[in-house]
């Protein structure tokens, strides 16, 4: 009983996270959903691409239900990273709608799986896991991205998740006063 709650629990929560990461790319054009907004080169885009690669190979691989489109291998350093970025070559359609289509393959081994199912990640500490440990994880690991993208989006033009009802001048107040409350903590009130 628990564990069908926890599973359909766990995986809308990953359906409703995946939705809300896509729609940081609404209203954008190319250059702003690709561009490097960090010092790492962290980009909208890019991160749509990472979580396709994390989806693909978490729900695949790792449950012997191989993702039907080629992945970069897990322990290739030449790979690493790539996935964090978009070449001029991949439009934002096909990125995305790459990232659809790993989510129906992971939705079909969530759906069809217990889960208590067993797993192996080569490449972790502990690499024998269940369902619920791989939902766990691509649910923070899909949750952590979206922070990131909530972030990049405010940078790149302001819109946050709960901006719908707050003015300009609400915001540009409220730096206001973390700013003064930063500098007087530090015992710089100015």
């Amino acid at each position: 009983m628990i564990d069908e709650f926890a599973k359909n629990y766990l995986h809308g929560d990953l359906r409703e996270v995946r939705e809300e990461l896509l729609a940081k790319l609404d209203g954008l054009g190319e250059y702003d959903i690709r561009r490097p907004l960090t010092a790492t080169g962290t980009n909208l885009l890019g991160l749509v691409k990472h979580l396709t690669l994390t989806e693909a190979r978490y729900f695949g691989e790792i449950f012997d239900r191989p993702y039907p489109e080629p992945l970069p291998r897990w322990d290739d350093p030449e790979a690493r990273g790539r996935d964090m970025w978009a070449t001029e070559h991949e439009s934002r359609a096909e990125i995305t709608d790459a990232y659809r289509r790993a989510w129906q393959h992971a939705d079909a081994t969530i759906t069809e799986l217990p889960i208590t199912a067993p797993g192996h990640v080569p490449w972790w500490p502990r690499p024998d896991v269940m369902l619920f440990n791989i939902l766990v994880h691509v649910l923070t690991e899909t949750s952590r991205h979206a922070g990131h993208a909530d972030i990049l989006r405010e940078q790149l033009d302001g819109a946050t998740a709960t901006a719908s009802s707050r003015t300009k001048e609400f915001w540009t107040a409220r730096h206001t006063e973390v700013e003064r409350a930063a500098r007087a903590a530090a015992g710089n009130p100015q």
